[in-house]
This record gives structure tokens, sequence and C-alpha cells, in this order.
């Protein structure tokens, strides 16, 4: 008798936890859905996002790659994005400086400076007009601009460095040039051509080209 009891029991509490559960759901069941409606949403907004950036980004590559001279470049709508419209100065510059258009070069390499967030595309402007006017630009902000493209894991260490030994032949600072220029042939992860740059500076300094554990290693 007792367990026919407890069987009975089970079976109350057990339907009783059902009706709780089923009025529940009637009550609440609503938020489930709309938490659903939402991520689903959500997901399928954020996939038709990246689907028109995608197509914006091509479009624009398009037009670009169908320019035909610098202006071309630098009149193609790069619909608000800085970025673009930074890419697009640098690759006008680019073309004007091919051309032998320093003047125009260096204008729009300034564009770039004056749109570009801080990051890769406004230091590779900042390198580009130092290389491009050298000389001509007044030596503190040269230094400067190059002291701060030459900092430590800078993503143009290595070329703003090569441009410092280059500043330091100009002023007729040979002997610092050519310490710099050891002192950058011992860094790693120089390509081959600026290796190649750095032993035609040594060689024009009348120095030994490589560093001498270089020479030693190769004897």
């Amino acid at each position: 008798m007792a367990n026919q009891n407890d069987s009975f029991i089970d079976e109350v509490t057990e339907e009783l936890r059902r009706d709780r559960l089923a009025g529940a759901m009637r009550r609440y069941g609503w938020i489930g859905i709309l938490l659903i409606v939402l991520i689903v949403g959500g997901a399928a907004w954020r996939e038709y996002s990246l689907a028109q950036d995608r197509a914006a980004a091509e479009a624009w590559g398009d037009a670009i790659l169908a320019g035909d001279d610098p202006a071309a470049i630098l009149a193609v709508d790069p619909q608000g994005s800085t970025g673009r419209e930074a890419l697009a100065g640098l690759l006008a510059a680019g073309e004007y400086a091919q051309a032998g258009d320093d003047a125009a070069a260096a204008e729009a390499l300034s564009g770039v400076t004056d749109v570009a967030e801080r990051g890769v595309l406004i230091e590779l402007a900042q390198l580009k007009l130092v290389m491009l006017n050298g000389p001509d630009m007044d030596p503190s902000e040269r230094d400067a601009v190059l002291t701060r493209l030459s900092r430590a894991g800078a993503p143009f260490e290595l070329l703003a460095l090569e441009q410092k030994a280059v500043a330091l032949v100009d002023a007729g600072r040979s002997e610092d040039a050519m310490s710099l220029i050891r002192q950058i042939q011992q860094k790693d992860g120089l390509s081959e051509a600026l290796r190649r740059r750095l032993s035609e500076m040594m060689i024009a300094l009348g120095a030994d080209p490589e560093p001498a554990d270089m020479l030693d290693a190769t004897n």
C-alpha cells in the first residue's frame, strides 16, 4: 500500500511539474523566441554588411586600377573611408614620382598624412616624404620624423634607420653615418636589397662594406 501511495504521489508531483513548466512556457516563452529571432537576425545582418563592404571595396579597387593617371586615382570616391583615401594618395604619389613630378608626389603624400589614421599608411607616407624631399627638408624636422619612424618595432624601422644614415651623410657626418650603418647591418630582418644598399653606402664612404664579424665569417 505504501508503494502505491508513493507512486501516486510521484505521479502527482510530476504532473504538477509539467503544469508549471507549461505555464512558464506560455508566460515567458516569447522571450526565448525573441532572443532566437534577434540572434538569427543579427547574424544575417552581419553577413549582409560584410557582403556590402566587400562589394564596395572591390568596386573601389576596380576603379583605382582603371585610373589611367594619378589625378584619376585621386578622383575615385573613397566612400568615406580614410584608409582608401590614404591608399589612393600613396598610389598616386608613386605614379607622380615615376613620372618625375616630385612636387605633385609630395603634395599627394602630404594629403595622406592629413587623412590617414595613425598606423602603417601614415608612417609609410611620412617615410616616402622624407625620401622624396631629403636634404630639402628642415634638418630638425627630418630628424624628428625619422626618429619616430625608426623606433624599435616600428613597421619601417630599418628603412627609417637607413634614411637616418643618409641624413648623416648629407650633413657631412660620415663617421656617424658609418657607425649607424654598422648597427643596422647587425639587426635581424634585413632584406637583401637593404643589405646591398648599406654595403654600397659604406663603399662610397671609403669603408669596408660589411661588419667585421660578417667578414670573419666569410673567411
